[in-house]
């Protein structure tokens, strides 16, 4: 289950990829805008203040987060009339015409084989229409190589058997080539950002609300309180608080892809 609350604690970071994805669409004039994985639809919104003619939709596969982005959506916004919200698998929604820009942020992780997935939405683009995404990079770091060690350890293997955690971003080069294969300019690079967080057991909190989710979710309250006191004993050695706060190093891979 996600926690939009919990996830939008770190928004202004989040949300920083995606204004950097962003500038590198050069859409002048779209009329079907699609955000995949739209979360609590923060961002989503911003699509529609960006292209004022555009219909968006955004769509997700969390009643949590659809609830909330309706909710952000309510009839106060000017931009309300042109914004919608579908509850659906990534992996199984078709659009119902063809798309101007898609946009997906920080979601192609949690879904498996989803280079076969890239090259049906580039399919699905009207003649010159983008398609924009970004992808976490940092499975190497820290916060993922702890939380496999534990979730594969002999205390909590039996528990967490068949737990699936994120999966590493393919390589820059690789999207490159799917999608220019598929007929499209193609835009490819990557980011580390470090990211200084603010408060106690920070970088616990921002991955309480993404990678330690589906471990969360497996376990009964008490042995996911134990397994978080474990995994966070390890992140405070791993990532040090300064003064200042503390720094996050985010590795991201970023794709933007043109159909010609």
């Amino acid at each position: 289950m996600w926690d939009p609350a919990t996830y939008l604690r770190f928004g202004s970071e989040r949300a920083r990829p995606f204004f950097d994805l962003l500038t590198r669409v050069q859409a002048d004039d779209p009329r079907f805008v699609v955000d995949l994985g739209c979360g609590p639809g923060n961002l989503t919104a911003l699509l529609a203040a960006r292209w004022p003619e555009a219909q968006v939709l955004g769509v997700d596969n969390s009643p949590q987060m659809i609830e909330a982005a309706r909710a952000e959506a309510g009839p106060g916004r000017a931009e309300a009339a042109r914004l919608a919200f579908d509850l659906a698998d990534l992996r199984d929604w078709r659009p119902p015409r063809p798309v101007d820009v898609f946009t997906c942020n920080a979601v192609l992780q949690w879904v498996p084989g989803h280079l076969t997935l890239l090259t049906s939405w580039a399919a699905w683009l009207a003649p010159g229409g983008w398609l924009a995404f970004q992808v976490p990079g940092n499975f190497g770091q820290p916060s993922h190589t702890i939380l496999r060690d534990l979730a594969h350890s002999p205390r909590w293997q039996s528990r967490l058997r068949g737990v699936q955690l994120t999966r590493q971003a393919t390589d820059p080069r690789a999207y490159l080539d799917l999608l220019a294969s598929a007929g499209c300019e193609v835009d490819a690079w990557e980011t580390t950002y470090l990211h200084v967080l603010q408060g106690e057991d920070a970088v616990l909190d921002w991955y309480r609300g993404t990678g330690l989710r589906p471990v969360l979710a497996a376990l009964p309250e008490a042995e996911a309180a134990d397994f978080t006191d474990e995994y966070a004993a390890r992140i405070r050695e791993a990532y040090p608080a300064a003064p200042y706060g503390t720094v996050l190093p985010f590795r991201r891979v970023f794709v933007v892809a043109h159909h010609r």
